[in-house]
């Protein structure tokens, strides 16, 4: 009995000097992954960033898929801290000569399902001490959701149909660049297979590829004088009324059907239609979705623009000869099942410069990946209109 009661005096006295119940250590990473991910552009939550900062710094290499995983859900300026502590915690690893966790890092790379960015830099850090996880993780990500992954699974799939001598294997080096064609989604990399598979006598349809919208109907011009009437609201912004006829800039303007055979989608309103300056041009575009799904628009053009999707205004910029690139502007596009309405306003302004004649456009629908989505024949139980 009075072996017990020492024990247990022993044990209380222990406890005592140790101090309260620390959190584990678990608990304090997740704590400090919250303060980061919360950080807004307004400055809040600055302070407590950087005190999470200070504590992560000191977090193990364990921890470092824990750290990515918060970069999911992270506000923009926190994935910015998040992947600053990711990159503290690896790069003291490896400076102390220490290991990262290869394993769960690779799983993270492979896990489709973790935001595209965390994967990317999951997989530079993992290069650094396995170079051979590239040769296990890259050619399996032709149609990865991550952009940078895919183009790096296209360009090996271009090496390899570019080794094989089409004398002795054409169909072979055929077949490669066109598994090269399925996953590409930059321009660079398109134009290389296509020109590659035109010299082995194959037809490709880019336009069909990135799913350019190439027929319209158009109505205009509309007075858009000094280039300054984008927030002036014409009839088509308030019904679409194909037999309609309204004022216009130069007389009576009615809907006119216009189509583009440009490989790359380019409508181009100066030279298709007229080289109007001071206009405005409304373009009118269906588009059918067997399903609802979450699409983008992707937009170029050097003029000022809005745009439409099912009459819910996705975003508009009052610019003039900025350049224009390919997939310029990026508009997430929630497609509903059946028929979709796309409406662009395109504005040319009065200046005279050469460099300022551009009036021409560039559109498409894809996935959020940038794989072209076409518009499909609608079912009746889809939703035929």
């Amino acid at each position: 009995m009075r072996n017990c009661l020492h024990a247990s005096v022993s044990a209380a006295i222990l406890i005592i000097a140790a101090g309260p119940a620390q959190p584990s250590l678990a608990a304090s990473v997740e704590k400090s992954l919250a303060a980061l991910s919360a950080v807004d552009k307004d400055g809040q939550g600055h302070a407590a960033a950087q005190r999470a900062m200070h504590d992560l710094a000191t977090a193990p290499a364990a921890d470092l898929p824990a750290i990515l995983s918060a970069l999911d859900h992270a506000s923009p300026l926190g994935a910015n801290w998040i992947r600053n502590a990711f990159e503290t915690v690896a790069d003291r690893e490896l400076r102390q000569k220490h290991s990262l966790p290869v394993a769960p890092l690779e799983k993270f790379v492979r896990d489709r399902s973790h935001q595209p960015r965390a994967r990317r830099l999951a997989y530079e850090w993992l290069v650094k001490v396995d170079p051979s996880a590239s040769d296990r993780l890259i050619p399996g990500m032709l149609l990865d959701p991550a952009p940078e992954f895919r183009r790096d699974a296209v360009a090996l799939k271009i090496a390899e149909a570019a080794k094989v001598d089409p004398k002795l294997d054409k169909q072979k080096a055929v077949r490669l660049y066109r598994e090269a064609m399925s996953g590409a989604i930059h321009d660079d990399q398109v134009k290389t297979i296509a020109q590659s598979l035109e010299k082995l006598g194959q037809k490709v349809n880019i336009t069909d590829h990135f799913a350019f919208i190439t027929r319209f109907w158009v109505i205009g011009p509309f007075d858009n004088h000094d280039g300054k009437l984008l927030e002036t609201v014409y009839p088509p912004e308030t019904e679409i009324r194909l037999d309609a006829h309204y004022d216009g800039k130069l007389g009576k303007v009615s809907w006119e059907p216009l189509a583009t055979t440009n490989e790359y989608g380019i409508v181009d309103i100066a030279k298709q239609i007229r080289p109007y300056k001071g206009a405005t041009m409304y373009l009118l575009a269906k588009f059918d979705s067997p399903h609802e799904r979450n699409a983008e628009l992707r937009l170029a053009t050097q003029n000022a623009w809005k745009i439409w999707l099912n009459e819910s205004l996705l975003f508009a910029r009052n610019e003039y000869h900025r350049g224009s690139t390919f997939d310029q502007y990026r508009l997430p596009a929630p497609m509903r099942a059946g028929q979709n309405t796309i409406l662009l306003k395109i504005c040319q302004d009065e200046e005279k410069e050469d460099w300022a004649q551009s009036y021409q456009f560039q559109l498409r629908v894809c996935d959020t990946n940038g794989s072209g989505v076409r518009s499909q024949p609608i079912s009746v139980s889809g939703g035929q209109r």
